[in-house]
């Protein structure tokens, strides 16, 4: 009964004095009843509002993951599963969505990788799926047939729509409510098929050791965390970056230094195509900012992957994953 939720708006919502954030308990309690439809529309607009006000903890980011991971139609127990999962979420990034194609370099190295995202993108962004397409990434109709495509090609994309369209509605509230809801961030945090690293991009710095915690109480193995382009798991390497780590679920923050301050690094007005990322990986098209882009970020999931032992010895490993790509 709709009723029974509104013991979760009592508790967020009763003032600065009275109100308290959700333990982990209640946070999966009232999402699992949001997801199964039993919070009216009021209820659940007036609790999404609120805790975007105020912000959510890690212990709700991780009970709204758990709740979702519940209701998931998972593949077989004995199914491929990933060994990077790469949430792309954000939906803010004006550049091409260039980490593509380290998702791409990781898969040809040998790690399996899962991407998963929504579909939209507002019109003064580069669209994702637009991008799969002209590499030749299929999206996948549902978890069973991403786990199909990792064994077959080594990364599979899947919409959220396909695996947790309760979630994937959540996102269609903005322009109901004015403001994005919890869903962009726990989202993030999902990990579907249970990859032991999980690379996850943010906008906002606080959402750091947020996300790092939230992975930690979920069980996460290995993680990395950092402020990427348009909040996506992807680079600037023109700027110095820290990535708030887990490995053995335990956390830790790194310092990885700018590579370069020069003028082949300013690409906020790039020309967004598609095909010029294709281009780009199919040795067409000379980028020196994406490249660079791509190499870091692989660098980044190396270090974390336990694949490279320091930062120069990962980034030496993706320059040369790099040019010894298979471009057919």
């Amino acid at each position: 009964m709709t009723s029974d939720f509104a013991q979760f708006t009592r508790i967020i919502g009763r003032g600065p004095t009275l109100s308290r954030p959700l333990d982990r308990a209640e946070a999966e309690a009232a999402m699992g009843m949001v997801l199964d439809g039993k919070a009216a529309p009021e209820q659940l607009g007036g609790f999404l509002l609120v805790l975007r006000q105020r912000g959510e903890t890690a212990a709700e980011l991780a009970g709204f993951a758990a709740a979702a991971r519940a209701r998931m139609a998972l593949p077989p127990r004995d199914a491929i599963r990933p060994d990077i999962d790469w949430p792309s979420y954000a939906d803010k990034h004006r550049q091409q969505p260039w980490y593509v194609l380290t998702a791409l370099l990781l898969a040809g190295a040998g790690y399996k990788v899962l991407m998963h995202g929504i579909a939209g993108a507002t019109e003064d962004c580069a669209p994702l799926r637009p991008v799969l397409a002209e590499l030749g990434i299929a999206e996948s109709r549902d978890l069973t047939d991403a786990a199909a495509r990792l064994q077959s090609h080594g990364i599979a994309y899947a919409g959220l729509e396909t695996f947790a369209p309760g979630v994937e509605a959540l996102f269609h509230l903005k322009p109901l409510l004015g403001v994005r809801s919890v869903a962009n961030t726990f989202a993030r945090d999902l990990n579907p098929l249970a990859a032991p690293l999980t690379l996850v991009g943010i906008v906002h710095t606080p959402y750091r050791p947020l996300h790092q915690e939230a992975l930690a109480l979920l069980g996460q193995d290995k993680a990395a965390v950092f402020k990427g382009v348009g909040g996506e798991a992807q680079r600037n390497p023109a700027k110095a970056v820290q990535v708030a780590t887990l490995a053995g679920g335990k956390g830790d923050l790194e310092d990885w230094p700018a590579a370069d301050q020069g003028d082949a690094f300013r690409w906020r007005e790039e020309e967004r195509d598609p095909a010029r990322v294709a281009a780009l990986w199919r040795g067409k098209l000379s980028h020196p900012a994406a490249e660079a882009a791509i190499q870091s970020t692989a660098g980044i999931a190396l270090k974390a992957l336990g694949a490279a032992n320091t930062q120069d010895e990962a980034l030496a490993m993706a320059a040369s994953l790099w040019r010894g790509r298979k471009v057919g």
